[in-house]
């Protein structure tokens, strides 16, 4: 109505014919009407985080979402529909209805060559797994945290649905915080007498026994190995803190024995590092092994025991890639700020000078010369590898209880670790060379 009268003085309408209006009384508000949902993810968002799972959830009940890179921080746009506008009243996501005519706009900007955004069609929810013990140890992981924050539903698998041949189920897999060069984490030095600690190798123990291995080294080298073909046949991948590392130190040492008797009841070959195989590895080569068992060290590419940055200057920066060209590394770096708040792990940023040609620095510390979240492929799959134990927990210790993400809806950090979440749902496309 506004619209007419706009267009119209009281005396047109008067001479208009009554027929000619009551059609456009009727028009009005199909012209007018909810076409789409816009999920904002800038500093209008109230909660990114569940933002995220709004996403998912659109997926799982059947409907596409278009990821809008870099466009207001990489937002969402779905069709209309009162139960999506609901759930998102529900969860406290921030949404923008928006009319046709409006939608459609936001597609053509975002499609214009002169600027540096795109659209990525998301079609299908991926089948999730994390890789984590059943049983409770005393700290927690942050890719568990914000998978149940968001409410984004996952199964979780260990060593003997890995060796039992369930990976192929999934489309997506997270490794827990992991020492998969069965050496514990390292932990003997400062927690040898720790119940916690003492169950935790019994545990382990066992089951290496019962799946028919003699060392719970041999047993993660298998999972290891299950875990590449996994990728190596399309999977995605995702890791964090010592899952990173000891992922690539595993497939290096898989030829040898780098673990001493306190591990695994005999000597560590003293000639282990010489027999490093790095063909085997997907991110790191040329890195020496650390075989103190005292030490919390796997090795030197993580840079923890030499860096010196205070915490109040630790931040890591992201790289700003070319939506329409570098799609892949656009979609892991989607956020609303590129500066991200550094925080401290078992593994707590890799030396660039580990790193194997090929692999894509994502997040760095120039300045340190670290790299803090990188990204690979491998066979027809892909891997992205995230250092650090918690995004908003500076030194995450052991007894610590875990973070509550009510208190950080907004963290930059977690947004990276859920963009990898929806990063197999993305349509493939074929990347421009």
């Amino acid at each position: 109505m506004n619209y007419l009268k706009k267009r119209f003085s009281p005396f047109t309408y008067y001479l208009l014919p009554k027929g000619f209006l009551l059609l456009a009384l009727c028009l009005l508000p199909l012209l007018t009407r909810a076409a789409s949902i816009l999920i904002p993810m800038d500093e209008e968002q109230k909660d990114h985080l569940k933002s995220y799972g709004i996403a998912f959830w659109t997926l799982k009940n059947g409907e596409t979402v278009d990821w809008l890179l870099n466009y207001r921080g990489g937002s969402f746009m779905m069709k209309y529909d009162k139960r999506l506008e609901d759930e998102c009243k529900i969860r406290g996501v921030s949404y923008e209805v928006l009319a046709d005519a409006k939608a459609g706009q936001i597609i053509t900007e975002v499609s214009d060559p002169s600027v540096n955004m795109d659209l990525v069609k998301l079609e299908k929810a991926p089948k999730m797994a994390v890789y984590s013990p059943k049983n409770k140890l005393p700290w927690d992981d942050a890719v568990t945290l914000v998978l149940k924050y968001a409410e984004i539903p996952y199964d979780v698998i260990y060593d003997e649905e890995v060796i039992r041949g369930d990976l192929p189920k999934y489309d997506w897999l997270h490794m827990h915080h992991e020492d998969f060069t069965g050496q514990f984490s390292k932990f003997y030095g400062a927690y040898r007498y720790a119940q916690w600690y003492m169950d935790d190798v019994k545990g382990q123990q066992a089951m290496a026994a019962k799946l028919g291995f003699k060392k719970v080294s041999q047993m993660k080298l298998a999972v290891v190995q299950r875990i590449r073909d996994f990728c190596a046949g399309g999977g995605f991948l995702f890791a964090m803190c010592s899952g990173t590392d000891t992922f690539d130190i595993a497939l290096a040492a898989a030829n040898t024995d780098m673990v001493e008797s306190m591990f695994d009841g005999d000597p560590a070959d003293p000639d282990a590092q010489s027999k490093l195989d790095f063909t085997q590895t997907f991110a790191f080569q040329n890195f020496i092994i650390d075989q103190n068992p005292t030490s919390h060290q796997f090795s030197n590419i993580d840079v923890t025991p030499i860096r010196q940055v205070e915490r109040s200057r630790d931040f890591f920066t992201l790289f700003d890639f070319s939506a329409k060209w570098d799609v892949v590394p656009s979609m892991l770096t989607q956020d609303h700020d590129k500066v991200i708040k550094g925080f401290m792990g078992l593994t707590t940023a890799y030396s660039k000078s580990k790193l194997k040609p090929g692999v894509t620095v994502m997040g760095e510390m120039k300045t340190a010369n670290e790299a803090r979240y990188i990204h690979g492929e491998f066979g027809k799959g892909q891997w992205t590898f995230y250092s650090g134990h918690d995004p908003e927990d500076y030194q995450h210790a052991v007894g610590d209880p875990p973070t509550d993400l009510k208190l950080h809806p907004n963290s930059p950090g977690y947004r990276l670790i859920l963009n990898n979440v929806l990063f197999p749902a993305a349509k493939k496309k074929k990347q421009k060379t």
